[in-house]
């Protein structure tokens, strides 16, 4: 008897060694399948064994001092903590969106208003070069229209007369030099070429000499009347131009150093709805209002339909860029927190993951990412929300699986495939994240599951009570692994106190 029982223990134990030994055979031959088939690809980055989060474009070393994993689009990321899986007729009930995030200069919208004047490099001032008397004035009234070349007003002026008589005798001796000398005079008196040929011709000398217009625009300045006396220092009229406009901005002091001439600018009137207007950054002045802290920017606006006019209240949008390309993406797609900023990854095939991103400037309709993301990402930009809460707690994630079975199994105990592993480890907390119920510990070195010492984040269990916890706390922490690659803290021992458990806390 004693030796038909040692015989079958031996067939037992052989038996077990050796589908122990197939077993390890195909796994091996699974490993080696899968890394030659990597090896035929090129990475796309490499991530932190221990932190998904963590990514880099070439090989290294992670925080925590571990070598950087190669990731190659395969389905090894659903395994990493944090990644969901949604199936695709719950996407489209959910309606989620997604968009690429690209490398470009973000443009900052500044909204503010401005007032519309006239094109000062296109005004033109009249002053007489003589002294004299106006004969006769041929524009009435400030806001008349000039067109270049017709008469402005007509002087008198015995200087101008003894000009005249100078040419004619000059023309009457047949002096070259002389007639040449006496033209020149006429023309700094403002005499015109026609005028000035007629005189050598006929030889009669004009008692009045006519002024025209150098430009064509509107009066804008009128001060003076037929009969007035005039001297070169008076500004008799001034005429503009309207087919350019220019106008005049007010920034606020903290957005005046993002302006830059050349920026677009959009502007429109609330009493013309439905037209818009886009012109140019001209020029921004180098000083500001005391009292307002503004400053002024020149914008530079096409009219040639006369419709803006001096004087006119105008908004603007100054399309402001500043600083090199960044990574840029919707501002709908950014999750903003108290002490942290997330978006979700679409990772393709039905999963997403929520990754912590570091914002920079943000525009009104796009965000700038100084770090978390790389070009080529899809990101999600509707129902994102609902996404990140299950990415942050992928153990409950199976009730957004549309299979009945597997929610039901969400709400029941865990399976037998995930049994919980826990150890105890002596641990210092280093951060408490109490709206995503999580905590940053640095614990020792975890033999059990050859861990080093190191720092990293873990979701507390229910029944921890994270009032307890604060920044620098010491305790002994029990980890517990709940899925693959995910643990989380599960019960604490704070030294010479009682833990305390949500039920406990309730009760009282």
């Amino acid at each position: 008897m004693k030796t038909v029982t040692k015989s079958l223990i031996s067939l037992a134990v052989g038996f077990a060694v050796g589908a122990g030994a197939i077993g390890y055979v195909m796994q091996s031959t699974e490993v080696s399948d899968r890394s030659s088939g990597n090896a035929e690809k090129e990475p796309l980055y490499w991530v932190a064994p221990m932190d998904p989060n963590y990514r880099r474009d070439k090989p290294g070393k992670s925080p925590m001092g571990m070598d950087l994993i190669p990731y190659y689009g395969d389905d090894a990321e659903e395994s990493s903590p944090g990644t969901v899986r949604i199936d695709p007729d719950v996407i489209n009930n959910l309606g989620v969106t997604t968009a690429t995030v690209t490398s470009s200069r973000l443009n900052l919208d500044i909204e503010t208003v401005g007032y519309v004047q006239f094109d000062e490099d296109r005004v033109l001032t009249v002053s007489p070069r003589v002294e004299g008397w106006i004969e006769k004035l041929f524009v009435k009234a400030v806001g008349n229209s000039v067109k270049a070349g017709e008469p402005l007003y007509s002087i008198y002026s015995p200087e101008m007369v003894n000009a005249q008589e100078e040419l004619v005798l000059a023309s009457q001796r047949g002096n070259q030099v002389l007639i040449d000398a006496a033209e020149e005079r006429l023309r700094a008196l403002q005499v015109s070429e026609s005028e000035i040929k007629k005189l050598k011709e006929t030889r009669k000398i004009q008692k009045t000499i006519t002024v025209k217009a150098k430009q064509s625009g509107v009066l804008d300045r009128l001060t003076v009347r037929e009969g007035a006396f005039v001297t070169p220092s008076m500004n008799l009229m001034t005429i503009a131009q309207l087919d350019k406009i220019w106008v005049i901005a007010e920034v606020f002091e903290r957005q005046l150093n993002q302006v830059e001439v050349g920026n677009d600018v959009q502007m429109n009137l609330e009493y013309a709805p439905g037209k818009e207007w886009q012109g140019k950054v001209d020029y921004v002045y180098p000083s500001l209002n005391s009292k307002t802290r503004t400053g002024q920017v020149r914008i530079l606006f096409d009219n040639p339909d006369g419709f803006l006019k001096p004087g006119m209240f105008a908004n603007l949008n100054i399309k402001a860029g500043l600083g090199d390309k960044n990574l840029i993406i919707p501002k709908e797609a950014l999750i903003r927190m108290g002490d942290s900023n997330r978006v979700v990854l679409a990772l393709g095939d039905g999963k997403f993951k929520s990754v912590n991103v570091d914002v920079g400037r943000l525009g009104s309709s796009r965000v700038e990412i100084l770090s978390g993301l790389m070009a080529g990402d899809d990101i999600v930009t509707s129902a994102q929300f609902l996404i990140d809460s299950e990415s942050s707690k992928s153990s409950d994630f199976k009730r957004m699986q549309h299979d009945t079975h597997v929610d039901n199994e969400s709400h029941g105990s865990m399976s037998s495939d995930t049994a919980a592993q826990a150890v105890w480890v002596e641990a210092t907390v280093k951060n408490v994240m109490p709206q995503h119920s999580m905590v940053t510990l640095e614990h020792g070195e975890i033999s059990e599951w050859d861990w080093p010492a190191m720092t990293m984040d873990f979701d507390v269990a229910s029944d921890v009570e994270l009032s307890q916890l604060s920044t620098g706390l010491s305790l002994h922490a029990e980890i517990t692994q709940v899925g693959k690659q995910q643990y989380q803290l599960t019960s604490i021992h704070i030294p010479e106190q009682k833990q305390v458990t949500e039920q406990e806390h309730n009760h009282d």
